[in-house]
């Protein structure tokens, strides 16, 4: 079974900064992309950052600039900077991962449960 546990996210105000992060663990044999999307209320899911295993990112063009994106695949982690946070960053923050379970080479995408960030003053 494959577990991804995000850390807490909080109130933060506008202009600061926050670091989410996600820890992988369970049945892994190996690890793919990682990555980040938020969902903010009555709007669909949106990824905000991505990473492979070499180290590309990618991001949304509302975040660029903004957030960083990093992982630690000896810890299978994964880190989301997140600085000059706007009202609109508002929403809950679940990670993902494109795993292999048990070497058989086929990826599935895994979730986070998600945490609540809430830009405000």
């Amino acid at each position: 079974q494959v577990q991804l546990v995000e850390s807490e996210g909080g109130l933060v105000q506008p202009g600061g900064s926050l670091t989410l992060s996600c820890a992988a663990s369970g049945s892994i044999f190996s690890i793919n992309a990682m990555g980040w999307a938020r969902q903010a209320p009555g709007k669909q899911r949106e990824l905000v950052a991505g990473i492979t295993s070499g180290g590309s990112t990618d991001y949304a063009d509302s975040v660029k600039g903004r957030f960083t994106i990093s992982r630690d695949n000896a810890r299978n982690t994964v880190l989301l900077q997140m600085n000059s946070l706007k009202p609109e960053d508002t929403a809950v923050y679940f990670c993902n991962a494109d795993l292999d379970p048990n070497g058989r080479r086929y990826y599935y995408r895994y979730w986070g449960q998600g945490t609540q960030v809430t830009v405000s003053s």
